[in-house]
């Protein structure tokens, strides 16, 4: 069956809107007709060679849509089911598995070396980061699909898949914000307004926005934000200037550069905590001094995924969702078919706008 789909050709190319040929799910497989899927910026990371995956391949790591037929075994799920779409199933063997940090997964991503789809030439074509979402239709792993609980808009429901777990993870399992803590968070674009709302639910006290652009302000407070910072050389002597010379208990970066998370280490108190979710490159290297690691006695730490694990944050998500506490169309600054995702990679490199979504 053909499908128009967004094939990244070759790295540092630009994605080709094109029909690609899908097959009928196999054995333990699912084909699912999507909804929506949200343009992160890990996409954009995978264009541009920052993140490896094989090519060409259909990007697209976070989508929901419907079931629209199953493979041989497949009992989980059936034809009709809304499901979100989990770009990193865990194995449940593997050594992290076994500890129970399955978003640490060692075999999380194999399914991407597969192939599954073909262009209209024959060409073979990959599942980008396992599940290629950017696509009217796809083919995945029964492990790759969880069922969407009830009350939670379909469409909206694809942010749930990478942007609203990761932001919400974050701040309830990596920084573990406890009530009345106060909080920074670095990049208002998708995964930073997710982190907004997860700290406001979290009962920050004080929840601090930093980005460079003014015009992301009214997102930002409009998510859960108290105070609203311009990145600058002077965004750490702000922050501690706002919370009492102290510098906040949590700072969460969402951007993935080294400066940023420099910044974020210093505005961040003594004795606090800072989580680093955003996906930099091999050349932007952090520097600390042996001194300040021991004096600052502050924690920093990565953030995969969240710290998640999907089968088990997604109801709680939807409980957030359905109580009014979690706010998934906030997150979407933009509504674009799937021709617009080139112009939606630009406004990202731009610093534009929070999560662009597109709504097939």
């Amino acid at each position: 069956m053909a499908v128009r789909a967004a094939v990244l050709p070759a790295i540092g190319s630009p994605l080709e809107i094109t029909s690609i040929d899908l097959p009928d799910p196999g054995p333990g497989q699912v084909r699912v007709r999507l909804a929506a899927a949200g343009v992160c910026h890990s996409d954009l990371s995978l264009t541009n060679g920052t993140m490896r995956v094989p090519v060409p391949a259909v990007l697209g790591h976070e989508g929901a849509g419907t079931v629209v037929a199953v493979g041989e075994g497949v009992t989980r799920v059936a034809p009709g089911d809304r499901v979100v779409l989990n770009w990193a199933p865990s194995c449940g063997t593997c050594h992290a598995c076994t500890l129970g940090e399955v978003w640490l997964c060692a075999n999380a991503l194999n399914g991407a070396a597969g192939v599954y789809a073909r262009t209209a030439d024959g060409t073979d074509l990959h599942p980008g980061l396992n599940v290629a979402a950017f696509a009217e239709e796809t083919v995945v792993s029964a492990s790759c699909v969880l069922p969407l609980p009830d009350g939670v808009p379909l469409t909206d429901a694809a942010l749930l898949g990478c942007a609203v777990l990761t932001g919400y993870g974050a701040v309830h399992h990596s920084a573990r914000v406890r009530p009345g803590e106060t909080v920074a968070v670095f990049g208002v674009g998708g995964v930073g307004l997710a982190t907004l709302q997860a700290a406001r639910i979290a009962g920050a006290s004080q929840i601090i926005a930093v980005d460079v652009s003014p015009q992301k302000e009214e997102l930002a407070r409009a998510a859960g934000a108290t105070d609203y910072v311009l990145g600058s050389e002077d965004t750490a002597r702000e922050i501690r200037a706002r919370t009492g010379k102290q510098g906040v208990d949590v700072a969460v970066e969402c951007v993935g550069r080294a400066a940023t998370i420099r910044t974020a280490w210093d505005s961040t108190r003594r004795g606090g905590r800072t989580t680093v979710v955003g996906i930099g490159g091999k050349d932007q290297e952090v520097t600390f001094h042996a001194l300040e690691i021991f004096h600052w006695g502050r924690t920093l730490s990565g953030c995969v995924y969240g710290n998640c694990d999907p089968a088990q944050d997604l109801p709680v998500l939807a409980g957030h969702v359905r109580a009014g506490r979690l706010d998934l169309a906030a997150l979407v600054t933009e509504r674009i078919a799937l021709d617009g995702i080139p112009a939606a990679f630009e406004n990202m490199l731009a610093g534009k706008g929070g999560r662009a979504l597109v709504v097939f």
